[in-house]
């Protein structure tokens, strides 16, 4: 029984993609570039990308309108080997990787405000490897909404349409606050610094690693805002339990994705107006929407802002919990995972893929390598986001007739807009910032082996 409506779609994509990178990734955006121009541009090019995205999955979304989403494009498209290739990278980082390192993000953010959660000694400690209440903290929201999301997808829905609209109204109520009661905007000040201020940036602390070549750094710098922006297609893997998916689902992905980047521009035009270039590159531990807060609202704001990233975080991690495990009971569907992911409990859900995700994001938060992994597989994401773009295209040629409720709009633009950038995105990152891409060919390898021993088996 299909239970998720326009409203609730449309929360999972804002609910998915607003976690805790829009509070922190402006630090090192701006200690890569230097000016508040080139912050607000990356976030445009991210914003350009995001929706251009969008509007390439609502085709296939129509032509696909069955739970799995990207996985189940990919695999009707391309073949079950694509699809494994973007599964196996999903439950091994992307999907649960983005769990845990958005849950240890909420128990950051609670220690802020508890602070004997950083002053308490490890529970368990070997070497370099710790066990700290933080960890225990995060594992316990992803069990608890793990659990929650077993008991049906009314339960799901129902926290990640409640935390989703707090913390919309949340992030516009810091957006007027800031904009209105701002005495000393920095504004005018971090746009006339000018747009060639990253190629001189010297000391300590400042991170430019492209030279002069202006497109490396913003590649560079993109790394940020593309994770702050990816998730949004989370809707896609539920599209069998959305009304009329054929339509409500391009719907929820066109209509979330331009809201977010709104914000997210918004939120950044906040940040250049209440802090100085040093202040927001150099904010303690990254936080720079801590201290954008303390600048409109005083120390209170500080208590705020961390409430606000808790609401945040919370419902982000629901809605990326709600959706993966369909993705997973999909693969093994197709023979392609764990047999026991394909059944649906009492409540209609498919609640030992939820508990599988539960449990492996649960281990990525006790590794304490998480977020290593995160930053290396951002670049994986865009080559999937890539392919699927692509894919759009592919049948537009090979199934020219096949039904279509919603056709790209403008296309060809739009897929070509994102394949045109994205392509430039991964290109300066392999010549600039090689770390953040040939470990994601490494874990995408690893599973052709673990592909081909299942159809051997089979």
């Amino acid at each position: 029984m299909q239970k998720l409506k326009l409203w609730d779609a449309t929360m999972i994509v804002m609910g998915s993609m607003i976690g805790s990178g829009i509070f922190i990734v402006s630090s090192d955006i701006m200690r890569q570039l230097g000016s508040g121009w080139w912050l607000l541009v990356v976030w445009l090019i991210t914003g350009v990308i995001t929706v251009s995205a969008a509007l390439c999955y609502g085709e296939l979304s129509s032509i696909f309108p069955k739970a799995g989403g990207q996985y189940t494009y990919l695999t009707e498209i391309f073949g079950k080997l694509t699809g494994f290739l973007y599964g196996w990278g999903l439950f091994t980082v992307i999907q649960t990787g983005t769990i845990a390192a958005v849950a240890v993000a909420f128990s950051k953010f609670t220690a802020y405000l508890i602070p004997q959660l950083n002053d308490a000694a490890p529970l368990f400690e070997y070497g370099t490897f710790k066990i700290t209440w933080l960890q225990i903290l995060g594992i316990a929201v992803i069990m608890l909404l793990t659990y929650n999301n077993t008991r049906g997808i009314k339960s799901g829905k129902f926290i990640q349409s409640i935390f989703t609209a707090s913390k919309i109204l949340a992030l516009v109520g810091l957006i007027v606050l800031g904009l209105i009661f701002i005495k000393d905007s920095h504004l005018s000040e971090n746009l006339n610094i000018g747009t060639s201020a990253f190629q001189n940036l010297k000391g300590e602390g400042w991170t430019s690693i492209s030279g002069s070549a202006v497109l490396g750094g913003i590649a560079a710098a993109m790394v940020g805002s593309v994770f702050s922006s990816i998730a949004w297609e989370n809707v896609t893997f539920v599209s069998g339990e959305i009304e009329n998916p054929k339509r409500n689902v391009v719907r929820a992905m066109v209509i979330g994705t331009t809201a977010v980047i709104i914000l997210y521009i918004l939120c950044n035009i906040v940040y250049l107006s209440a802090l100085s270039r040093d202040e927001i590159a150099f904010a303690a531990n990254d936080r720079v929407a801590v201290a954008a807060a303390e600048k409109i609202m005083g120390e209170k704001g500080t208590i705020v802002m961390a409430i606000l990233v808790m609401i945040s975080t919370f419902g982000c991690i629901n809605g990326i919990v709600l959706s993966g495990a369909r993705v997973f009971q999909t693969m093994a569907k197709d023979g392609l995972f764990f047999k026991a992911a394909t059944q649906n409990n009492k409540y209609d859900v498919p609640e030992k893929s939820l508990w599988l995700q539960g449990i492996w994001a649960s281990l990525l938060c006790l590794s304490g390598q998480y977020g290593d992994i995160l930053d290396m597989i951002s670049f994986v994401i865009v080559l999937f986001y890539m392919l699927t773009v692509f894919g759009v295209i592919w049948l537009r040629f090979k199934k020219p007739f096949i039904p279509r409720s919603y056709k790209t709009f403008l296309y060809p633009v739009t897929p070509f807009i994102y394949l045109i950038i994205g392509i430039m995105f991964c290109v300066l990152l392999i010549i600039y910032k090689p770390n953040y891409t040939w470990p994601g060919f490494i874990l995408l390898l690893l599973g052709l082996p673990i592909y081909f021993l299942i159809k051997k088996k089979q």
